[in-house]
């Protein structure tokens, strides 16, 4: 048997499909996970998703779909995760193509539900902007989420909606939520972040990290991305819920108006005219900026002074957790520094390692 799970915001939702994967359906079967190749300026310096032109060794499915082999590698300056994610997971990795707006991602689905007749197909959220109507102050990513439901919802075939981890994505508020979701079908325990334990160490994702770890039983708040959101871990972290596909839709505002979007540049120009923003133009200036700041160097006395800084700044605003992301950028580093930093202050200080999340400490 074959599963399909569409990685709804591409990235992290991408690694929680595995979990979700061995949590529903065991090791009986294998899942085709549909994702975008979109890791944020962290992983891949260039705005906005990849498509299969910014590939080499990928691998055709169908006409319109290529699947992410761990041979395959994005072509200079591009990044992507989705190579290693193929090499240390079990499943196969197929890339969305936003680039033919929603036309062209239906098109893409529904030559998967011909090729694969999948026995289910899960669209998979964590965090829940999926739900959002798009005028909500804190909503900053709505753009993939809206794209993969509109075109979820006009495949001639029963998708169900999974929301894992409601609020952990620090979009919309955890009680914005509830009244939103539908049937528990499962709370993910540290055993189901056993098949993804390994990826966790060296994958970005923070609202995938904060589900594992509330799954091992982490509470408290965690700030994350650079803006330092704070995020709440709760019992209700862990929780995977159900939710009626057709009332997401006749909520998300965005979504139903890119329904017969045929280029990425028509689902951003309504993006725009919806949410007030374009998140892909977020990363197109921050991008500009990063571009012109000099290279940082990571100086471990330095490094251990400013994030003493941090953390005494962290505990003052309630902060239990962090994510390596957010100390990367809060101490003025860049992505191909994180992993550096990530292992200096995990050797220097274990103890505060909750994987994967960065423990602030009791002021002593």
């Amino acid at each position: 048997m074959t599963r399909l799970i569409v990685a709804a915001g591409g990235g992290g939702d991408a690694v929680a499909a595995t979990m979700l994967h061995a949590a529903l359906y065991g090791d009986e079967d294998r899942a085709v996970i549909l994702t975008y190749a979109w890791d944020r300026l962290l992983i891949d310096p260039v705005p906005g998703p990849r498509g299969p032109a910014n590939f080499t060794g990928l691998e055709p499915i169908t006409p319109s779909v290529w699947t992410v082999p761990a041979g395959a590698r994005p072509i200079a300056p591009a990044g992507s995760t989705l190579p290693r994610l193929a090499a240390e997971l079990p499943h196969t990795f197929a890339l969305i193509d936003p680039h033919h707006g929603t036309e062209g991602l239906t098109r893409q689905l529904e030559e998967l539900v011909d090729h694969l007749a999948p026995e289910s197909i899960d669209l998979l959220d964590v965090g829940g902007d999926i739900l959002a109507r798009g005028d909500e102050p804190t909503l900053k990513s709505p753009l993939a989420d809206a794209l993969t439901l509109a075109a979820c919802c006009q495949v001639n075939a029963p998708v169900r909606l999974l929301l894992a981890g409601p609020g952990l994505d620090g979009e919309l508020p955890l009680d914005d939520l509830r009244g939103l979701l539908g049937t528990l079908v499962h709370t993910f325990t540290a055993k189901d972040v056993d098949t993804i334990s390994s990826v966790l160490e060296w994958h970005p994702s923070e609202a995938t990290g904060m589900l594992a770890a509330t799954a091992r039983g982490v509470r408290g708040t965690c700030e994350v991305r650079d803006a330092g959101l704070p995020v709440p871990l709760t019992d209700e972290g862990p929780t995977l819920h159900e939710v009626d596909l057709d009332e997401a839709v006749s909520r998300n505002q965005l979504a139903r108006a890119i329904m017969a979007t045929e280029s990425l540049d028509e689902v951003e120009a309504h993006s725009r005219e919806i949410c007030g923003y374009s998140e892909i133009d977020y990363e197109r200036n921050k991008a500009a900026w990063l571009s012109e700041q000099p290279p940082a160097k990571l100086d471990p006395a330095a490094v251990w002074t400013e994030l003493e800084q941090f953390e005494a700044e962290a505990r003052s605003r309630g902060v239990t957790h962090t994510t390596f992301r957010h100390i990367t950028e809060a101490l003025n580093l860049n992505g191909s520094q994180r992993d550096g930093l990530r292992r200096l202050l995990i050797g220097g200080r274990p103890e505060q390692y909750e994987p994967p999340l960065w423990r602030i400490t009791a002021e002593a």
